[in-house]
């Protein structure tokens, strides 16, 4: 099973050691929480990849699967990259 991207960084946040005596540098911080909203965002375009293949909408207007791609890009743009 896949591991989601708030998994990910809990593991590599615990891989630094005792949360109660863990000190990291926000540099290190800031790169794990970059590349863990990274992993969120390519797991959200490839779930709307995913379901658009089962959607009758999807196959009544054939959609390749480049044009499903664009369209979970531009899903994801539009939902979650406001601001």
């Amino acid at each position: 099973m896949k591991q989601t991207a708030v998994e990910w960084l809990e593991k590599e946040l615990e891989s630094y050691g005792d949360p109660q005596f863990c000190e990291i540098k926000w540099k290190q911080l800031d790169l794990l929480m970059r590349q863990a909203k990274e992993m969120e965002k390519q797991q959200i375009i490839d779930a709307d990849v995913n379901g658009s293949f089962r959607t009758a909408e999807a196959l009544d207007r054939k959609i390749s699967s480049f044009g499903v791609k664009e369209l979970a890009q531009q899903y994801y743009e539009e939902t979650f990259n406001k601001g």
